[in-house]
């Protein structure tokens, strides 16, 4: 077959506290809120989505926040996205330094790996976060924030999962989904689909010790990866149910049409499609203003909004 995935579509964590964490990818990051929503299994929980410009796929860090609501922070172990790289122009490092001790963040250098030397932070949440200079991504940061053009974070550069065997995952993945393998190195893999290009990375961590993964709050819930559209996913759906992977039926999240399953290692793994897209419901201006909510649920808007804790947002527009 024909592999239909194009790279990383987002990456979802549960988080802790919604302004905090608006603050944070906000005003810390310079993210773009483009989405303002809720979650489709919980609408008395937030759904924010962040990226650039018009949350293009690849450029979507998305969160459920989930304080309150009794869910235990997570543990993070084997069989989970363990951290989530965003991608900076190269000499971005320095100024992204600077930043992160001005607003109280601790930052430290990740262990060298591919040629790369990350930055790593934590979110309010304790979630793993890395910043990667990479030269090779071209994509137009959003600067309606209050982080500049040569700073700002492009979108998505990797994910990286810790797997108790990574060769179950790199066998599934180079096979069934398309990806091949780029880079090599004692204890990690790294693989790309579409081009070895920023946010078209996966990196495989062996972790044959690490305990079991849980989620919770400051954990990942899944990584989405995207594909054209409903055809090549429902292709992509029937390989995988062929080869014996539990898939879910297609659902509908407004923005994009999607479908779920675990890989071998454990990690929940989401098909999306490219289309419709984040316009479809708001004008691009106006992204990340208001409250969206899928259409079967407006008639029962004032429940909703009455349930959600206030937030108040940084726009930049």
């Amino acid at each position: 077959m024909t592999h239909p995935i194009r790279g990383l579509h987002h990456v979802t964590a549960t988080v802790a506290e919604a302004q905090h964490d608006l603050d944070f990818c906000e005003r810390v990051l310079g993210l773009r809120l483009v989405k303002r929503t809720v979650n489709f299994d919980n609408h008395s929980v937030y759904h924010f989505y962040y990226g650039t410009a018009a949350g293009e796929p690849g450029t979507l860090w998305t969160t459920f926040p989930y304080h309150g609501w009794g869910v235990p922070s997570g543990v993070h172990g084997a069989g989970q996205v363990v951290a989530t790289a965003f991608s900076v122009s190269p000499g971005a490092l320095d100024a992204w330094r600077e930043r992160f001790d001005a607003a109280g963040v601790a930052v430290e250098e990740g262990a060298p790996r591919f040629g790369e030397r990350p930055l790593v932070v934590r979110d309010p949440s304790g979630l793993r976060l890395e910043l990667v200079a990479d030269a090779r991504d071209t994509r137009a940061p959003w600067i309606g924030g209050e982080v500049g053009r040569g700073v700002a974070i492009r979108g998505l550069h990797a994910v990286t999962l810790m797997l108790r065997s990574r060769a179950p995952t790199a066998e599934l993945m180079t096979g069934l989904l398309g990806f091949e393998v780029v880079h090599e190195e004692p204890g990690r893999t790294r693989l790309a689909v579409g081009g070895d290009l920023p946010g078209h990375l996966v990196d495989l961590v062996d972790a044959p010790e690490a305990q079991p993964a849980r989620n919770g709050l400051g954990t990942v819930h899944h990584v989405a990866f995207a594909v054209d559209g409903a055809d090549e996913q429902l292709l992509l759906r029937k390989e995988l149910l062929r080869a014996g992977r539990q898939v879910t039926e297609v659902r509908d999240r407004t923005y994009f049409q999607s479908v779920y399953f675990r890989e071998p290692g454990g990690v929940l793994f989401e098909l999306a499609t490219m289309l419709p897209g984040f316009t479809v419901d708001e004008s691009p201006a106006e992204l990340g203003q208001a409250l969206m909510l899928p259409p079967w649920e407006e008639e029962h808007r004032a429940t909703i909004e009455a349930t959600l804790p206030p937030m108040t947002t940084h726009r930049g527009h």
